[in-house]
């Protein structure tokens, strides 16, 4: 889908569902009024922004606008209602905290109780709009795909579920009684001579072609191409790598020359390094200035006091390109010769009480901001593993190597998706493979942001796997 579009629909459905909280917001006050000269009435102007500032927040965190989600309007409807489920109850714990200054309850009440049939209100709106999209002419995408075969059907699928304004108005390829022959049904027509793709595109009012038939494999395609532009039809050729890659490939050019490439790196570029260090480096010693540098002194006394030897426990970890280095940690076993290559257990009887503690409140990974300034981490990327993990479960999952392309990191997608701690099948590895490949492939500071905020709720919910 076009991005600025998407973009603007999400901008549109935020401000929507904002305005309507607040109308509803300002009925329910018409309703129970509070004296604007009232020593209470700061409690209101501080519920408003409460109400505002809640449902912004949780919107960011779930991804209620997200592509993936506003796209299709079940899952919008679905993530909504899902969203509005948590806010109201957040709404009615801070109703209910204990407090000196009272809230008006069906004040409150009201607000919560009609924001819900109002964005479902929202969301038929939404399939109104979607509508109006798909008639109105001059954003309809009118097209006809060349060649009936196994990709074209699913570039036909693809494009219809990615895009509500778009109409794939059938298929043309060589031959007669195409369909006849496949013994399959379609529910689009299936034209027959490639000779007549650009006639059947002027009467069906097409106005993009993509053909599945590359030009090299039938010069007709070639013909049709240079034709399709003079008649205000735009042409994309779709290649067929699957034999070869079976995986998106993505297009650069090398100033007239195109590259192929199996993934995206954002990280690939200078300055997005550039700009992931800066942050990485201000964030660390921030970190360490302000709270590594009590907290090391503090922790390294309980440590000791419970299990003498050293505070800090260094193990060598695989880092960026492979390449080992020391990981920092505080200590949270007793000294034992197993540390190395024994991952911790649920109910480790190697870890101290102090131990207990620390792991499962995240902080003996602390001390690793001292990895980050020295350049060997970051603060957000795939988890390091040890080098006798690492070599084992390279040979688990085919594509845990690609991983290694990235700094490792304090906190990682993997992480806040719930996949932390001891590892005990195979599903695990694999799991943790696929988040942080969609991390390399979609990094931006927006999203460590995001994993730096779940990191820390998650730390404060607390975690199965923290043990």
């Amino acid at each position: 889908m076009n991005r600025s579009f998407l973009r603007s629909l999400q901008l549109l459905f935020i401000v929507f569902d904002l305005f309507l909280l607040n109308i509803l917001y300002v009925l329910a006050e018409s309703l129970y009024p509070e004296n604007p000269e009232s020593r209470y009435y700061f409690r209101y102007l501080q519920f408003w922004v409460i109400i505002n500032w809640f449902w912004v927040t949780l919107a960011f965190v779930g991804g209620a606008y997200s592509a993936r989600q506003i796209l299709y309007f079940e899952r919008f409807m679905q993530r909504s209602v899902r969203l509005y489920g948590v806010w109201a109850i957040l709404i009615l714990v801070y109703l209910f905290l204990p407090r000196q200054i009272p809230l008006s309850q069906p004040l409150v009440f009201t607000t919560v109780a009609l924001f819900l049939p109002g964005l479902l209100v929202n969301r038929f709106l939404y399939l109104v709009i979607r509508q109006w999209i798909k008639r109105e002419v001059h954003l309809n995408r009118k097209i006809l795909i060349l060649g009936y075969n196994s990709l074209a059907r699913k570039l036909a699928s693809y494009l219809e579920q990615e895009e509500f304004n778009i109409q794939v108005l059938g298929y043309v390829d060589e031959g007669t009684g195409i369909r006849q022959k496949t013994g399959e049904s379609t529910e689009h027509p299936v034209f027959a001579n490639l000779d007549e793709a650009l006639q059947v595109s002027k009467r069906l009012r097409v106005n993009e072609i993509y053909s599945t038939i590359m030009p090299e494999n039938n010069a007709k395609v070639y013909r049709i191409m240079e034709q399709a532009e003079k008649d205000l039809i735009r042409f994309r050729v779709v290649p067929d790598f699957r034999f070869v890659i079976d995986k998106p490939v993505y297009v650069d050019f090398l100033r007239d020359v195109p590259v192929l490439s199996i993934r995206r790196e954002p990280l690939e570029l200078l300055m997005n390094r550039v700009h992931k260090r800066l942050f990485d480096i201000v964030f660390s010693l921030l970190v360490t200035v302000f709270i590594l540098s009590w907290l090391i002194p503090l922790l390294g006394l309980l440590i000791y006091l419970e299990s003498p030897g050293p505070i800090f426990f260094i193990q060598i970890r695989s880092g960026k390109d492979n390449k080992p280095f020391g990981c920092f940690k505080f200590r949270s076993m007793t000294v034992n010769k197993a540390s190395e290559a024994v991952q911790a257990t649920r109910n480790d009887k190697r870890v101290t009480r102090v131990g207990r503690f620390i792991r499962r409140t995240s902080l003996d990974e602390f001390p690793q901001f001292l990895n980050v300034l020295k350049g060997e981490m970051s603060i957000v990327g795939p988890r390091p593993h040890m080098l006798k993990h690492t070599k084992g479960f390279s040979t688990m999952e085919d594509q845990y190597m690609i991983r290694q392309f990235l700094k490792p990191g304090i906190t990682g997608w993997a992480q806040v998706n719930g996949y932390r701690g001891e590892i005990t099948e195979l599903q695990h590895i694999k799991k943790r493979v696929e988040y942080d490949l969609w991390y390399l492939e979609n990094w931006s500071l927006w999203l460590d942001l995001r994993i730096i905020f779940l990191t820390v709720y998650n730390v404060f919910r607390g975690e199965e796997n923290a043990y």
